[in-house]
């Protein structure tokens, strides 16, 4: 397979051929004659990057990897397949699928069928590079809490999340939590000896407590400025704290509904492009027709926007990354190369994967997502997803 188009990371238009799966050559696109057929596909206009990387997805398109949510889809187990595809239809080519607050029970089940899927496709363990338990360690607060039912919020349990980890088959590989939570330093401390990512979020902590988190090992921000109070004190709080320690990369989601592009803008420059994460953050609705759903209660507008209904409070999110990279463009004013980082080498970065998997160069096995820019405020167009060097829900024949 042969693929022409600009680098994301130089600008620089180029031929990558492919083979086996791994990137045999990138050279300089020199035009063939007029009276020749292409042997390539893809034109001047087509991004290449490697693929996109969504640290944190709880569902998409009437799917949710987590078992008795409310969701519009009848066949549960069909969730992860379906999922991954239409997030590789954005750009996306490895998920950590999220799993939320629930009870032991509840997140116990959830955990067995995701590990269940990816023990029978090699395929989809390859996309999903770890899980990511969101909860049920979080604040109690109204505002912290988001839409984490209250019931369900706790303090950390080792035993618990063990028997989650063994449930999983050790695929947990990042824990947001709360670290004002009783117990909650040395469970950070031993989640990070364990090989856990731990993530600050859904907080209501104090500048102290947020401090002895990261020397605990945590170091992540999971969707920095939301699962917040909407009213808070203007400083000292939880977001500057996080925001200022160099210790923590945040994630954000750039959807134009979760953070005004102000804000995004003001986090890029905070914390610089090393130690910045775009996520979905997508629940089930994401991608549903407009209207109402789940008797009523949660609604989908025009603009893909996921609110409680006749409110306009959000009830998760709904677009991928393909919404969040380009919104990321307009909003950080950074370059193409720098941006795309975001969304795949830093996210590479906090899971530990093989830096290689997300360096276009000869010799690597790296996925590609290849793409043209819309229209100011539209969505990345995605000309193709490049999983294990075939190309996959592609919008033109390789």
């Amino acid at each position: 397979m042969r693929i022409r188009g600009k680098l994301c990371s130089t600008e620089a238009e180029v031929l990558i051929t492919l083979e086996d799966g791994r990137i045999v050559s990138i050279e300089p696109f020199v035009a063939i004659p007029i009276n020749r057929a292409p042997d390539y596909f893809g034109d001047a206009d087509v991004w290449i990057a490697p693929g996109f990387i969504d640290l944190q997805l709880n569902g998409y398109g009437g799917y949710d990897f987590n078992l008795g949510s409310w969701t519009p889809a009848h066949r549960h187990d069909e969730a992860p397949w379906r999922i991954m595809e239409l997030a590789a239809r954005a750009g996306t080519t490895k998920v950590c699928p999220t799993i939320v607050t629930g009870s032991r029970e509840a997140i116990a089940a959830s955990l067995r069928s995701l590990t269940s899927a990816m023990r029978q496709d090699d395929d989809l363990l390859r996309s999903f590079p770890g899980i990511h338990l969101e909860g049920p360690y979080l604040s109690s607060e109204e505002g912290p809490r988001g839409a984490h039912p209250l019931e369900h919020l706790r303090d950390p349990d080792w035993a618990e999340f063990a028997a989650w980890q063994e449930a999983a088959e050790g695929r947990i590989k990042i824990v947001t939590l709360a670290p004002e939570r009783p117990g909650a330093l040395p469970f950070i401390a031993r989640l990070v000896n364990s090989g856990v990512v731990v993530s600050i979020g859904h907080t209501a902590a104090n500048a102290d407590q947020i401090h002895d988190a990261v020397l605990a090992g945590a170091s992540l921000s999971t969707h920095l400025g939301n699962g917040a109070h909407a009213i808070m004190r203007r400083h000292p709080n939880y977001i500057w704290d996080q925001l200022a320690d160099d210790g923590l990369t945040a994630t954000i989601i750039a959807d134009g509904h979760h953070l005004p592009a102000a804000v995004v803008k003001s986090m890029a420059r905070g914390k610089g492009p090393d130690r910045l994460v775009l996520v979905s953050d997508s629940v089930s609705l994401g991608g549903c027709p407009p209207g109402l759903y789940d008797n009523d209660r949660h609604e989908v507008l025009a603009s893909g926007k996921v609110v409680l209904a006749g409110t306009p409070y959000l009830a998760g999110a709904g677009h991928l990354l393909d919404v969040c990279v380009a919104n990321a463009l307009q909003m950080t004013g950074w370059s193409m190369g720098t941006v795309i980082r975001l969304a795949t080498e830093n996210p590479a970065r906090v899971l530990g994967m093989d830096p290689l998997q997300t360096q276009i160069v000869p010799g690597s096995e790296t996925d590609l997502t290849l793409f043209r820019l819309g229209a100011p405020g539209r969505p990345l167009e995605i000309v193709a997803t490049i999983r294990d060097g075939a190309a996959r829900e592609t919008a033109i024949s390789p």
